[in-house]
């Protein structure tokens, strides 16, 4: 029997390979429209009924997808064509989390999935028997509140619900390891940085280089930060610093439960002279705007590009606002149900300015799903994990006060001396954001390849995060502690250097594309709001798809194929300058 089988697989050709990639596409179209459909109808209508269906289908997706990915394997040593070649790599790489072939095992996978998931969803933190806080609602404090015991109390005390899971992420980095190994990789940690077009050892490095280039403007983000917490905090009951000038900044005290953005603390950290900002949540709400003049506005921006308007459909379909008397996942997100025309947007639009930044990022997801919608379907999505993230933060940095005052949002244009403040608010979230966003898959590869046993999780977690971050825990963490597993995506396994690649991506490409469109306005002034040779090249680089290297896409519209984080010294460059004299008369460094 087993020389029968090394038999019929040396006997696999390329036509077999195309065959299979055929009976792929064809079996998982058929079952991922219903699909879509079902998770469409839990999110808009969250009951009983819709969460029965949609959690069958996922199983169903994902069942089909991680069998066809194990099968793909079998055709690593056929010689077949270069376009079937990487239909077949992206096949055996989509999933996050690979199961094993023993039913038995798989079955134990996906259990301890839903119970980490469940510790999350259910967690909360109890004060005393009559008072639990939920997350949502400690994190309302945490972006509020500047007591810091309070704030210490809400992050220890969310720390509390990941206890648990710490044992039960190592079992599950066994058996995903196992299943990862049944595709042809090493372990789940190659699995991972096998999915961008460059050998699995070199991505982590070229994660670093990227990060060489921000550094020190992060750097002098972070010590202007620490030093106005210093002075504003001052000292404890026992007179010592609460946050010392030569040590990192302690966790809880930056407006977030993991101090990943600090926009929560611009009213401690922001310059002393008054900032003459545009107020657009006034103006939208002085003009009357409501869910879908704001909706309309932001498809006239990409029909402003030379885009196709939306479909009839996104504007039946699409859910604009929290329905009565039913619960629905508010979380913005974009959608296409059958990768072809069916768009549609899932929000609970507040008329802020905020929103409608954020309307205008989701519909930048709905021109690049209908961008690659004619390609094969392993093709259809983003030429590397970062690019869907990108493309709607592009477009929302070009919602500066040139484009506010052009659509009648606003009279007049601030002049230069206001723009720090601006600056200011997105280095907060932007920046601060990049060290966090590159080491929580620092760690997870880590703790993937087996560099580091369970005992050493914690510790591993803190010192990336001193490292890059220059942040450090408020209060000693034992090793039995589990503080990654407090953060979503880890016990939910989704990948978090999509998010690091996105921040630095929507620079590269606003600057490339503000450049196209021969702005003669300071890049973080430029707005592309009108330019069709903006947008023709922007739709290039959409309908590739992840037809192409992403590296292919990236010179498509930036004429050269390497991320570079240039583009964000340029993009801040007054803001840096703003920084060095404030910290002229400062120790930075940790």
């Amino acid at each position: 029997m087993q020389t029968k089988s090394n038999s019929s697989l040396q006997t696999l050709t390329q036509e077999d390979a195309k065959g299979f990639l055929q009976k792929v596409e064809n079996d998982i179209t058929k079952l991922s429209t219903p699909a879509a459909h079902a998770a469409w109808a839990y999110a808009t209508h969250i009951n009983y009924d819709t969460a029965k269906v949609n959690t069958y289908f996922t199983e169903q997706i994902s069942v089909l997808y991680a069998k066809y990915a194990v099968e793909a394997a079998k055709f690593n040593d056929v010689q077949v064509d270069a376009d079937t070649r990487r239909q077949l790599d992206l096949l055996k790489s989509n999933p996050e989390i690979a199961f094993p072939a023993d039913p038995a095992k798989a079955e134990r996978l996906a259990t301890i999935g839903s119970d980490m998931m469940g510790i999350y969803g259910s967690g909360e933190y109890c004060r005393d028997n009559d008072t639990c806080l939920s997350l949502v609602q400690m994190s309302a404090e945490m972006a509020t509140s500047r007591n810091p015991d309070l704030l210490l109390e809400y992050w220890e005390g969310w720390r509390q619900v990941s206890v648990p899971m710490r044992d039960m992420y190592a079992e599950m980095v066994s058996l995903a390891n196992e299943g990862a190994e049944q595709l042809g990789f090493d372990n789940t940690s190659e699995l991972w940085r096998a999915k961008y077009d460059m050998p699995a050892d070199d991505f982590p490095k070229e994660l670093d280089r990227i990060w060489g280039q921000v550094k020190p403007f992060y750097e002098s983000l972070q010590c202007h930060v620490r030093a106005e917490l210093s002075e504003y905090y001052g000292k404890d009951y026992d007179g010592n610093d609460i946050v010392p000038l030569d040590k990192p900044i302690p966790a809880h005290l930056l407006g977030n439960m993991w101090a990943q953005s600090w926009g929560n603390i611009y009213d401690i950290v922001k310059p002393e002279q008054e900032m003459n900002v545009p107020n657009v949540t006034s103006a939208l709400q002085n003009q009357a705007y409501d869910e879908i003049q704001m909706t309309k506005q932001a498809e006239a921006f990409f029909s402003s590009l030379g885009f196709e308007p939306l479909p009839d459909t996104f504007w039946e379909r699409s859910m604009f606002q929290k329905p009565e008397g039913r619960d629905v996942q508010c979380h913005a997100s974009a959608w296409n149900l059958d990768d072809v025309d069916d768009l549609r947007i899932k929000m609970c639009i507040q008329i802020t300015g905020e929103e409608f930044n954020v309307i205008h990022h989701e519909l930048g997801h709905n021109y690049y799903q209908r961008a690659y919608n004619q390609l094969p379907m392993l093709y259809r999505g983003s030429a590397n994990s970062g690019f869907h993230e990108a493309i709607g933060d592009t477009i929302a940095l070009s919602i500066t006060p040139t484009y506010l005052q052009q659509i009648g949002l606003i009279d007049e244009i601030p002049d230069a001396s206001n723009d720090i403040g601006m600056l200011l608010k997105v280095a907060l979230d932007k920046i601060a954001f990049l060290p966090w966003g590159l080491m929580v898959d620092q760690w997870r590869w880590k703790v993937m390849s087996g560099e580091v046993t369970p005992e050493q999780y914690n510790e591993l977690w803190w010192e990336l995060r001193e490292k890059y971050q220059g942040v450090a825990a408020p209060i000693a963490r034992g090793n039995d502690a589990f503080d990654p597993g407090a953060k979503y995506h880890v016990p939910a396994n989704v990948s978090y250097t999509r998010y690091f690649l996105a921040h630095i991506l929507q620079f590269q490409f606003h600057k490339a594309l503000c450049d196209i469109a021969q702005s003669e306005e300071a890049l973080h002034r430029c707005s592309i709001y009108g330019s069709e040779a903006a947008g023709s090249a922007l739709n290039n680089m959409l309908e590739m798809g992840k037809s192409q290297p992403w590296q292919e896409a990236m010179t498509t519209l930036t004429g050269q194929p390497d991320m570079d984080a240039s583009t964000i010294a340029d993009y801040f460059a007054p803001l840096k300058t703003w920084l060095d004299e404030q910290n002229a008369e400062r120790q930075c460094g940790w």
